[in-house]
């Protein structure tokens, strides 16, 4: 899964009420599971006085293999099964959106909307906040931590910068490099870097 992937552009924030319940459409993108759980647990918690609080979300996921798989989540809080959470989900679904969480918030008005009504009403939420949001391309990235001597350092800098990559450096016993490398070229660009150093640099997946 190397391929670029679309992902929401901004967090946003929407609400519409039916039949004296309000719904509130929370949408942000993230980089990880524990990100998409942590954007969960704020919402409940800023919103713990709300009758529901329904959570979806997409999120690539590194394998113990190596490799990625999709990995998705949806939870009714509550309400009839399948009325909530997988409308939400399958928005995210249609739309082909990764690595983003959504939780669609309901303060309940004394008015039951029946299962066909929730399902409208969820899946109106999620899609109303991704539109605020806005959708954007991304390419998936590896961070990888680059060491080598400071005789070499000067050189491993200047291949970095000449590919136009986001980096940190840290000047130690050793000079480290943390690089954020589209995944499609991380190949070629280890090459590159052993080939300018004559196989003197160290080279590690980050976390």
């Amino acid at each position: 899964m190397s391929e670029p992937y679309r992902t929401v552009a901004d967090e946003a924030t929407t609400r519409f009420v039916v039949s004296g319940s309000e719904f509130v459409g929370h949408v942000r993108p993230v980089g990880s599971v524990d990100a998409a759980e942590t954007f969960v647990a704020t919402v409940r918690e800023e919103y713990d006085d709300a009758t529901h609080n329904v959570p979806a979300y997409r999120v690539r996921e590194g394998g113990a293999d190596g490799g990625i798989f999709l990995r998705e989540y949806s939870n009714d809080d509550g309400e009839p099964s399948t009325s909530a959470g997988k409308p939400a989900l399958s928005v995210l679904e249609k739309r082909g959106l990764e690595n983003v969480a959504v939780v669609v918030t309901r303060y309940y008005g004394g008015t039951n909307l029946g299962v066909g009504g929730l399902v409208r009403a969820y899946s109106r939420a999620a899609s109303e906040a991704v539109e605020s949001a806005g959708v954007r391309e991304r390419r998936p990235h590896d961070r990888l931590v680059v060491t080598t001597t400071y005789d070499d350092s000067g050189t491993v800098r200047g291949v970095i910068e000449s590919e136009g990559y986001d980096f940190d450096a840290e000047y130690a016993e050793e000079v480290g490099f943390e690089v954020r490398v589209p995944v499609a070229e991380r190949e070629a660009f280890c090459d590159r870097l052993r080939s300018a150093t004559g196989g003197r640099v160290g080279i590690e997946r980050g976390r």
